[in-house]
């Protein structure tokens, strides 16, 4: 069947995904190959000291990545969709989306972003024994607690933005396990939420005296190829404003965008891992067997079909490059040139190979906001050198380009060089990693193992979801998600491979001895400015 058939006949299948910065829409086959897909860029902002977005920020976003798919539709194939095989929504992991019984939001949402929970985030991971860092969604709930506000008794049901979206989509209050992992810690023996931290929680705010247990206010959690629901009447309305999109169509259980990057990069299997490096930067890798103790820099988290995963989450990542490539536009521009900013990025990005393996001494901080892995509530974008370092342009994008990776490398020691976990490669995605060999030779430099990027590496978090749902809607195979990723999708699939060399590690451990030294630098930068 050709791709204009597929679609005429609804046996597409389509994944949308929130990113912190790009909402993208991508249709697919049931192969996964992608047919079209469109997009909406948005930006968070910060609204009495919270990162948020609004209600209208979001129908709006999704409305328009939707509207601009369609068009894609349109000038490809001249045909309407009317119906799909399959849908599946993702965003950002994490933060906080509270409703009352009405279904009325009572705060505005708070995203990953904010650093604000630290008091409730301690007390957790002290009373759990397990590692609660500030951005999951029961931090945010408990602070709110701490800090005696208002709404809390109305609380009838918390979420993320994924599952607030596929609520909105299909009225049902669930969550794909993944996503769920970073409300919620969740047993992995039993695929639902740890019952005794359950109960450890409702014993922590007895004396509150609350309507509301915890059990009733998270969303159920679902695995991979469940079956979510199907796409309401008032859902097929909000998504499709002209009104062409039927209802009845079947969801796939709402994931994070940590989940659906490992979908992407066919690294849900143990011993596999993958890194997500955009605006935020995690890694992820399938644990063997649970660490030896609680680390606050390692989360632990499971993959879409329940594993467990060890992931260190940052702040920060190429929103501090983006800012320096934009000075360079502007130079552009003063020069009278107009540039493209594709090959400015690209020039940028592939001259930072010519620099010296240490940055020649250089050394920067990306912190636009708070790194909690190194131990900071607030950023303060930093560079600084001493008169005899190479101040170059190869070591000035170098030195980005490593500091942009440098705080996770913080939290991956951790798991490689004291817990000795083990990984066959770890696989890159995302915006970091869009410059050939580039981001991938100093992500390999940076952990010392293979570093591979996919052929599909760029189409990211909304293909990733749109696996899921042609997973759920093909169920009936009977193979596992990692077997069906291996054997399905990424059959064939080529990509391409680096292995560090040793003047590389050296440079970047070089580079990352001074950077833990300048934490004391950057400490007096949030301080004082």
């Amino acid at each position: 069947m050709d791709n204009k058939a597929i679609i005429e006949q609804g046996k597409a299948i389509l994944g949308i995904e929130f990113g912190s910065t790009r909402i993208k829409a991508v249709l697919v086959d049931d192969k996964g190959n992608t047919l079209a897909s469109g997009g909406h860029g948005w930006e968070n902002r910060l609204d009495n000291g919270i990162w948020t977005y609004t209600l209208d920020d979001i129908w709006s976003g999704l409305q328009d990545c939707y509207s601009d798919m369609l068009k894609d539709v349109k000038e490809k194939y001249g045909v309407t969709v009317t119906s799909l095989a399959a849908i599946g929504f993702s965003a950002m992991m994490h933060g906080y989306l509270a409703f009352d019984k009405d279904g009325e939001l009572l705060v505005p949402f708070r995203t990953w972003r904010n650093t604000i929970t630290e008091e409730a985030a301690k007390k957790l991971t002290e009373s759990f024994n397990y590692n609660i860092p500030q951005r999951w969604s029961i931090s945010h709930l408990y602070q709110a607690i701490l800090n005696g506000e208002e709404h809390v008794p109305n609380v009838a049901f918390f979420t993320t933005l994924a599952g607030y979206v596929h609520w909105k989509m299909t009225g049902e209050k669930v969550l794909g396990v993944g996503d769920a992992s970073g409300m919620f810690p969740i047993d992995i023996n039993s695929g639902d939420y740890d019952a005794k931290m359950i109960s450890k929680f409702d014993e922590l705010v007895a004396s509150k005296n609350f309507s509301w247990k915890l059990k009733g206010i998270l969303p159920k959690v679902l695995s991979a190829g469940e079956n979510a629901g199907v796409l309401t009447e008032e859902g097929a309305k909000l998504l499709d404003v002209s009104g062409n999109l039927k209802a009845g169509i079947p969801l796939c259980p709402p994931e994070g965008d940590a989940g659906t990057g490992m979908v992407a990069t066919n690294s849900v299997a143990k011993r596999t891992g993958n890194i997500s490096a955009g605006t935020s930067i995690f890694a992820m890798v399938v644990l063997e067997k649970e660490l030896s103790r609680v680390y606050p820099e390692i989360d632990l988290v499971t993959t879409p079909d329940g594993a467990l995963v060890g992931m260190v989450h940052c702040n920060n990542c190429t929103s501090e490059i983006n800012a320096w490539v934009n000075m360079f536009k502007e130079f552009y521009e003063l020069m009278g040139q107009k540039p493209d900013m594709n090959e400015l990025f690209t020039k940028l990005y592939s001259v930072a190979l010519n620099g010296d393996a240490d940055c020649g001494g250089l050394l920067s901080y990306n912190y636009v906001s708070g790194e909690p892995v190194t131990g900071f509530d607030k950023g303060a974008p930093l560079f600084v050198r001493t008169a005899d370092d190479k101040f170059t342009l190869a070591n000035v994008m170098r030195m980005h380009l490593y500091s942009a990776f440098a705080a996770l490398k913080v939290g991956l020691d951790i798991l490689f060089k004291e817990e000795h976990v083990e990984v066959d490669e770890m696989l890159g995605h995302g915006g970091y990693f869009k410059t050939e060999k580039v981001g991938q030779s100093f992500a390999a430099a940076a952990i010392h193992a293979p570093v591979s990027v996919m052929e599909t590496a760029g189409e990211g978090g909304a293909w990733g979801v749109a696996l899921l749902a042609a997973y759920m809607a093909g169920k009936a195979a009977g193979q596992s998600l990692g077997d069906y990723l291996s054997n399905v999708i990424f059959a064939g699939n080529k990509g391409s491979r680096m292995e560090p060399t040793e003047a590389d590690i050296a440079g970047f451990e070089a580079f990352m001895d001074k950077y833990r030294k300048g934490l004391a630098i950057e400490k007096a930068a949030v301080e004082k400015l």
